[in-house]
């Protein structure tokens, strides 16, 4: 059984090597004051380890730094917090090692314990599509045509926002990065790593766009050839559609907090809930590994599991 890791306050003797690390850190590294207090609290940790051995910090071998990462993870320490203790340990041996104190590095090849990933936030369909088709009416009928637009390509086709405003009229004028074929109901982007998809655009989407494009003439600077533009004419920045999107759902009423990507997730789940098919939702969110999508296997698990627990008797807590 292992020891419990070191606690309390950090009231140690100062260890030489460690107060020329952190000098060396603070002068000509400069860390910022923060950095050097997580530093300076890695070291306490380390000095209390090696002092229970007892242990010379110069002598600490490998198999002393995977047991006290051990420790530190069995005694409730974050995994981010372990990586920044194991970074802190690292860098105080290497500067050990150029100034040929010592001749291995003890932390090298160890790794903290992995943080667990944070299922991505999805709206539920009511709320997804509530935030389509809100209305507006005291709002600039231009900006509101454009902003139901952006909802329904976000939610209805699974964009990234960079795809979003990357999308101009038609595919001529050499090779914009994305486009709308309204004709064939498809959209056709530029994603990560300069990779092409093209998406269907289903029928409420197209009807935006159309409406969108009624309204678009009367805004839009001459020659500009992006779809989706300012109210000053000129190619709408993610960073606006982030704050138009954000606007749009605290006026439809919805109890969260709304993003672009939250859209993206929203449509990859609810496409997987309705069809099962990981593969296809792979190609249509354009990843490159399937791994990357399965994270949208256990949103659907959740929905699973949240209606198991509504409805089914067993379920049910007396």
């Amino acid at each position: 059984m292992h020891a419990p890791a070191p606690q309390g306050p950090l009231e140690l003797a100062p260890d030489a090597d460690i107060e020329r690390h952190l000098t060396h850190l603070r002068v000509e590294r400069r860390l910022a004051a923060r950095t050097l207090a997580m530093y300076g609290e890695a070291f306490g940790r380390l000095q209390r380890f090696a002092l229970a051995q007892p242990l010379a910090l110069r002598a600490v071998q490998p198999h002393h730094v995977r047991r006290w990462a051990a420790q530190l993870h069995a005694g409730g320490l974050a995994p981010r917090s372990i990586a920044i203790a194991l970074s802190a340990w690292r860098g105080l041996y290497r500067w050990l090692g150029r100034e040929g104190q010592i001749l291995l590095n003890p932390v090298d090849g160890v790794r903290a314990p992995r943080a667990p990933k944070p299922l991505p936030k999805a709206l539920s369909v009511d709320h997804a599509v509530a935030l389509a088709d809100h209305r507006q009416p005291a709002s600039d009928p231009r900006l509101e045509a454009r902003d139901r637009c952006l909802v329904e390509l976000l939610y209805g086709c699974g964009l990234r926002v960079g795809e979003l405003v990357g999308l101009d009229i038609g595919a001529g004028g050499g090779a914009p990065q994305g486009w709308i074929d309204l004709a064939g109901g498809e959209a056709h982007v530029l994603g990560k790593g300069g990779k092409r998809r093209s998406v269907p655009v289903g029928p409420p989407a197209l009807a935006s766009i159309a409406d969108w494009l009624t309204h678009r003439a009367a805004v839009v600077r001459d020659g500009e050839p992006a779809l989706f533009v300012s109210r000053h004419g000129q190619r709408l920045t993610a960073s606006q559609v982030r704050s138009r999107l954000k606007a749009r759902a605290l006026a439809a009423g919805l109890p969260t907090h709304v993003h672009p990507h939250m859209l993206r997730h929203s449509y990859a789940s609810h496409l997987l809930q309705s069809s099962g098919d990981l593969r296809a939702v792979q190609e249509l969110l354009g990843h490159a590994n399937i791994t990357t999508t399965q994270v949208y296997t256990r949103l659907d698990f959740q929905h699973l599991a949240k209606a198991y627990d509504a409805a089914h008797p067993r379920a049910r807590r007396k």
